[in-house]
Formats: C-alpha cells, sequence, structure tokens
C-alpha cells in the first residue's frame, strides 16, 4: 500500500493518470488531506464511491494514534504521544506564544546520535518517521486544540538530518499554499551537527532557520558530551554554518544547553563567543532537562544570566530559551521512555 500523505501535489496528479481519473481529483484529495485533515477516504464525500474505494485498494492514509496529553498547569504547554501504525511511539508539544502556535515535531523513533544529556538517545533509534508521520503530529494537534499552528521545530526526538530526504519532502509538504501554507521562515530544523547534510541543505536555498546543537567550544569537551563531535570537528562544523550562510543568507541559531559545572564557567563563553561571530550566529541558551540517567543538572538561574552578559560583553547576541512544560515530562524523550518502562 502506498502512503498517500507523503505524496507532493505533482505526485499525486501522476498517481490519478495513472488510475485512470483525471488529474484534478488529485486537488481534491490533497485538500482532504492537507486541509481539511481527514484521516479515511469515507470522509472525501465529493469523490465517488467508486474512486474511494479504488483508493483504499492502493493506498493507506497515515493516521497517528493519540495515546495521551500532559498539559502543562503553568504555561499550558501540551505534550503528546502518539503511537504509530507498528505500534511505536513518538512525542511532540505544543507551546502557546504570543506570536502563534508553535509545534515541536520529531522525525526519528530515538535517536542514534547518542548525546549524553538526552533522553531520546536513551535505546538508540529504532527507525526513521516517514514525511507523512512527521506531518500527522502537526495535523492531530491542531484537529486537538482546532487552532492553527503557525510555527514549526523539528527539534523533538531524533536527527532530522539523519533522516534527510523524508525531513526535505515534510518542509515541501508542510509549506505547500495547497496545504497548510506554514512559512519556510517559521520552520526551525535543529542538527547536532552532520556537516555533509548541512551543505545538502544550504544547496537547496530554503529560508528555514537552522539550529547547531552546539553544547561545547571545544573539541575535546564536545567528544565528551556529544559522540558525532568524534566525527565532524568544531572547525569543519563552523566552515559548513558558514557556507551555509552565505549560499542562504539565513542567520544561524547554536543551541546551548547549560549544565551545572559542566560547560558553564567564564571561558566557556569566551569559546562559545569566538565561534558564533565565526559564523554570524545568534545563541540561545538551554537550562539542560533534568534526566535521571545523565546525572546532568541545569545552570542556575544567576549563573545562567551571567553567561548571557558575558556573550553579550563579547558582541554576541544571545537569548535564554523560556523554560516551557517543564512539570509535564518536559524534556525529549521524557515520556516515552516512561511509557516503555512501565511496558
Amino acid at each position: 500500500m502506498k502512503d498517500i500523505k507523503s505524496l507532493t501535489l505533482s505526485q499525486l496528479k501522476e498517481e490519478m493518470t495513472a488510475l485512470g481519473e483525471k488529474p484534478f481529483r488529485a486537488g481534491q484529495i490533497y485538500k482532504w488531506l492537507h486541509v481539511k485533515l481527514v484521516s479515511s477516504f469515507d470522509e472525501m464525500t465529493d469523490l465517488s464511491a467508486a474512486l474511494r474505494e479504488k483508493l483504499s485498494s492502493e493506498y493507506e492514509i497515515t493516521d497517528l494514534k493519540k495515546l495521551e496529553v500532559q498539559i502543562s498547569k503553568d504555561d499550558g504547554t501540551r505534550k503528546y504521544l502518539f503511537e504509530l501504525s507498528d505500534g511505536n511511539t513518538v512525542e511532540s508539544v505544543l507551546m502557546r506564544y504570543h506570536h502563534g502556535n508553535s509545534v515541536c515535531i520529531s522525525s526519528q523513533v530515538g535517536c542514534r546520535m547518542g548525546c549524553k544529556f538526552c533522553a531520546s538517545t536513551i535505546g538508540g533509534c529504532i527507525r526513521s518517521l516517514e514525511p507523512s508521520e512527521m506531518l500527522d503530529q502537526i495535523y492531530k494537534i491542531t484537529n486537538d486544540i482546532n487552532e492553527r499552528v503557525s510555527n514549526v521545530v523539528v527539534m523533538g526526538m531524533g536527527e532530522p538530518m539523519d533522516n534527510f530526504d523524508n525531513l526535505i519532502r515534510f518542509i515541501t509538504l508542510v509549506t505547500d499554499e495547497n496545504g497548510l501554507n506554514i512559512s519556510q521562515r517559521n520552520i526551525t530544523v535543529s542538527t547536532c551537527g552532520l556537516v555533509p547534510e548541512i551543505r545538502k541543505l544550504a544547496d537547496l536555498h530554503l529560508s528555514i532557520t537552522l539550529a547547531i546543537s552546539l553544547h561545547a567550544g571545544t573539541d575535546e569537551k564536545r567528544k565528551a558530551l556529544m559522540p558525532i563531535a568524534n566525527k565532524y570537528s568544531l572547525s569543519e562544523l563552523t566552515d559548513a554554518c558558514s557556507y551555509y550562510f552565505k549560499e542562504t543568507g539565513r542567520r544561524l541559531t547554536f543551541e546551548y544547553a547549560l549544565i551545572a559545572g559542566v560547560n558553564d564557567k567564564p571561558k566557556d563563553a569566551d569559546e562559545i563567543a569566538a565561534l558564533a561571530r565565526k559564523v554570524s550566529a545568534h545563541v540561545n541558551l538551554i537550562p539542560v532537562n533534568p534526566v535521571t540517567e545523565t546525572g546532568f543538572k541545569p545552570t542556575s538561574g544567576r549563573e545562567t544570566n551571567a553567561f548571557k552578559q558575558a556573550l553579550e560583553q563579547r558582541g554576541v547576541n544571545s537569548t535564554v530559551r523560556r523554560e516551557m512544560g517543564r512539570d509535564i515530562d518536559g524534556a525529549c524523550g521524557q515520556l516515552r521512555k516512561r511509557k516503555l518502562d512501565e511496558k
């Protein structure tokens, strides 16, 4: 069975022609899938019963099952646990801001990058998600809250660049004016630093925001936190970042998780500032989420502000990420891991 929700409109037109149908049928089906967000062919009421039956025999519609929703009492953040058709689970998060609703989605079941401070990577990567499975996280949340989602962050479970082709197809679909029509400028993709894929992404000249999970200012310290640093040095990574900025004109973000006693000293600020200035990056400071298995603890608020000031004194713009959903298994992978542990 073909995954119809992962097809672009032009591909769907080709499929309809191959089925002996008029190409305009593709537009009708596409609207049902990506605007009205239906999950069955029976709901496509402007199609004949014969065509709906034909579609049911040829295609499947990805339909994630909502297993659990946690709602933060602090800020209304919603954390979702979805079940895929094969029984695997992924997490998504809805965050409400004054500028609109933002959804953070997963790109893989688990993660094989092995970052020491992340719950997503515990247990490794089971598989990558299809474009439709990435999309349906947004669609299910949209239907759940009955409000438009205006911003998408691919920063949940998984390494998006490790699922490169499906990531690009997802971006194509979610930004299509015939679908949700979310602006490319409202999409952020986070990577721990897969250098060849950063360069491939740059060559596509998209208008998305690229966020680099940096977390250390030297190769030695980064290797201790992130195994990917054993493959690509900071020099290689910053060269790729410079190339991305040159090709797209889009300013990068350095994501920096502050871990108490590990990477939050003045010397660390010096090193990060030098790297950020090199590629004109903005630095987003994140108090690390406490994860039992890692033993890491977040830097205090006072020291976080001091680190921010140190960066700004060195000519680097920085922000401290607003902590959202800390009372609801807020860190990536924690809700899924708890469910697996319960099983």
